[in-house]
């Protein structure tokens, strides 16, 4: 099943080509157009990494006390 991160891999080359030819086909210089698609990919990106980023899930614990491990020699 696709994730969210899988989406933003997807779309990250997707805006990138998409938006540099759509800008670029509406009559902006390609010089201008790459700089367009770069931002919206590179906004992607912050988002993915910035506003919902990727957290590791903490462990449930099944016990309300931690238990005490004591390492001794003896």
């Amino acid at each position: 099943m696709t994730e969210y991160y899988d989406l933003i891999l997807g779309l990250i080359p997707l805006a990138l080509i998409g938006v540099t030819g759509a800008v670029s086909a509406a009559g902006l210089s390609l010089t201008a157009a790459v700089p367009v698609g770069a931002t919206v990919s590179v906004l992607l990106i912050g988002h993915a990494l910035f506003v919902n980023g990727p957290v590791a899930s903490a462990p449930e614990s099944t016990s309300a006390a931690p238990s005490l491990q004591t390492n001794s020699a003896d």
